[in-house]
């Protein structure tokens, strides 16, 4: 875990990686809980029968949006900041879905500080590139870049 003591800490670090999360395994509870949580029960992410006999991989995947889900656990998990009152998602400028995530699978994060930009009063905005990887994978499960605004 690296801890940044101010904001001029971050913006020093802007085109660094600052880490690499531990692996997350997504299982297939999880997934079923997200697909509950989001209404989207598509058979691909919950039918492991149907998935076995149709789908390519001969398993469940999960939600796209699940292994994006997991960004602020990997991003928290890399970093810290001292003083900081509170953290608001602001969104993301893109994200790809690069390759598929059986069930059972182990996700990890790798962050990088892409841009840093002070926001008055006491704010900092962090444009965070992501890149999910999936344990054993040759292409990563998704590139994101993301927006937060940091508040102290």
């Amino acid at each position: 875990m690296r801890t940044f003591s101010d904001f001029s800490e971050i913006k020093s670090a802007v085109g660094t990686e600052i880490g690499v999360s531990d692996w997350v395994e997504v299982t297939q509870d999880r997934i079923n809980q997200f697909a509950e949580a989001t209404c989207d029960q598509q058979w691909i992410h919950v039918d492991q029968e149907r998935a076995r006999k149709e789908s390519p991989g001969g398993t469940t995947i999960a939600h796209g949006l699940l292994s994006l889900a997991l960004a602020p656990l990997f991003i928290r998990s890399v970093m810290g900041l001292k003083g900081l009152r509170n953290t608001l998602n602001y969104g993301a400028d893109r994200i790809r879905y690069l390759a598929p995530v059986p069930a059972g699978s182990k996700l990890r994060g790798r962050v990088t500080v892409a841009e840093a930009e002070d926001v008055p009063p006491d704010g900092l905005r962090v444009n965070y590139h992501l890149v999910i990887e999936i344990e054993g994978g040759k292409k990563p499960a998704c590139v994101a870049e993301l927006i937060a605004l940091h508040y102290r």
